[in-house]
């Protein structure tokens, strides 16, 4: 692994040098060969003995420099100053084929200088839930970060119960949060916050060097990208669960799959995560704690934006406030994405808030309410009316209304359907599906299920008949009653 430690040279006092614990009896589950050819790095070698070291933590590459990265954040809203690594090693950075650079780390290597009295470990579970995640949402055109490798430890992670540790090997754009500025600011070291600030611009925004107001010109691109990337979520159902400042990264890449869920029937108020009891970060809310945590960024590089504290504060909260446009852009794009629409319609955000409106009221599906938009499109309402079953009648103006909208759009009814069919997936990782393949790994060893699931969801628009029970949402009962939980 060809790497470099720019982090490391950089940014001395933002890390803390550690070392893998390594794994006794290690195997390697799945290795991303399609993410290890895009790193520029050979696929066989990587699922030989000599690539199952490293990625066990057996071994520390030649020109990797572990560390454990620190960062501050704020949880649930309250704040804590010093929160880092706890059981993730960044083993250095490597350039890509496209010339981008990308994060290596592991996650659940052992104990870090950061892991306070955690055990640094990972269990199963949570590995392949992250694995599932980040490829389906990769798939899904949302920015995330990625998994190349997992592997089985051969050791024991004590939880509430006994369950088989794991090692992930994730792919970051950078793993630089809202809660690394946090961290500095804390501390009231203006002379690294200056470095952090021009290390994250230089790595992610490198146009913003040669202009006058670079440092506000940071938090203007993370609203931006961030605002893009929630209203992406939000367009595929996905509901993070824990949207704390140290899980919202500066280069717009989802990150930290722990107790996130995605929604069946639509309902802003949906949360999932067992640690969400207020509904904090519920489906409906994450605009608005995107841009609570933007904020935070804004308090933290108040100093660099202007040396007049008050000025600052106006130019800062001018760019924070802006999120709720931006978002609004955003999320008025996906949904006209999402119902085969122009930007030349000035209704057209009524008309899909009319269709949420609908879904919310009759409890329908929300990815198969859009996803049997492209039957529709050519005049077979069968499928969509019967997932309104008893309440079809309720969706019939509605219907007449999209028909009108989009034959003034100008495309042929195939042509919309083609387009419906590449933005609206069938598949998405059905939150009991996930459940039953995760299940099947940590009970039986048996990975089957997880393979059959991620080879659908690395294909989520093309419908097969044989996989048409992984399209269908749980039981209302199930949904209910289901609750995830963080995989510390």
């Amino acid at each position: 692994m060809p790497f470099d430690n720019t982090y490391a040279r950089d940014l001395e006092g933002l890390y803390a040098r550690s070392k893998p614990a390594g794994s006794p009896a290690p195997r390697l589950l799945r290795l991303n060969s399609d993410l290890a050819n895009e790193l520029g790095l050979d696929a066989e070698e990587m699922s030989s003995a000599a690539g199952l070291a490293v990625f066990a933590g057996n071994v520390v590459p030649a020109q990797a420099q572990p560390l454990a990265q620190a960062y501050a954040g704020h949880q649930f809203g309250g704040f804590s100053p010093q929160l880092g690594d706890g059981r993730a090693l960044l083993l250095g950075e490597i350039v890509d084929r496209h010339g981008r650079r990308r994060d290596i780390s592991l996650k659940g290597s052992g104990r870090t200088p950061f892991s306070r009295r955690g055990d640094g470990k990972a269990a199963l579970g949570p590995v392949l839930r992250e694995y599932l995640m980040g490829e389906a949402m990769h798939v899904l055109g949302i920015p995330t970060t990625r998994a190349l490798a997992a592997v089985a430890t051969g050791a024991t992670v004590q939880r509430e119960q006994l369950l088989p540790g794991a090692i992930l090997t994730r792919v970051a754009a950078s793993h630089l949060r809202v809660g690394t500025f946090e961290y500095i600011a804390a501390r009231d070291d203006e002379v690294l916050l200056r470095r952090l600030a021009d290390y994250a611009i230089a790595r992610h925004y490198a146009p913003l060097t040669s202009t006058p107001d670079p440092y506000l010109g940071l938090l203007q691109e993370v609203v931006e990208r961030q605002a893009s990337l929630v209203a992406r979520w939000m367009g595929v159902g996905f509901i993070h669960g824990v949207m704390n400042t140290d899980n919202m990264t500066i280069s717009g890449e989802t990150i930290d799959y722990g107790p996130c869920a995605f929604l069946e029937h639509f309902d802003p108020r949906a949360v999932f995560s067992s640690i969400d009891t207020s509904g904090r970060y519920a489906y409906g809310n994450q605009p608005a704690i995107a841009q609570w945590n933007l904020a935070r960024l804004a308090d933290a590089l108040l100093p660099l934006i202007d040396a007049d504290a008050e000025s600052a504060a106006q130019r800062a909260g001018a760019a924070v406030e802006a999120f709720a446009e931006r978002f609004d852009f955003h999320w008025t794009s996906v949904l006209r994405l999402k119902l085969g629409l122009d930007g030349g319609g000035e209704d057209d955000r009524a008309l899909a808030d009319d269709y949420l409106t609908l879904l919310s009221q009759h409890r329908i599906d929300f990815t198969l309410a859009f996803a049997r938009l492209a039957d529709a499109a050519q005049g077979n309402d069968t499928p969509l009316r019967a997932l309104f079953g008893s309440a079809a009648a309720a969706l019939e103006l509605w219907l007449q209304r999209w028909r009108e909208r989009t034959r003034a759009v100008g495309t042929s009814p195939h042509e919309l359907k083609e387009a419906l069919r590449c933005t609206n997936p069938i598949y998405i990782p059905r939150n009991h599906l996930v459940e039953a393949a995760l299940a099947a790994a940590v009970e039986r060893d048996d990975l089957a299920p997880f393979e059959r699931l991620l080879l659908v969801l690395e294909h989520p628009f093309d419908e097969h008949a044989a996989y048409s029970a992984l399209a269908e949402p749980a039981p209302a009962e199930q949904t209910e009653n289901y609750r995830t939980f963080c995989g510390t």
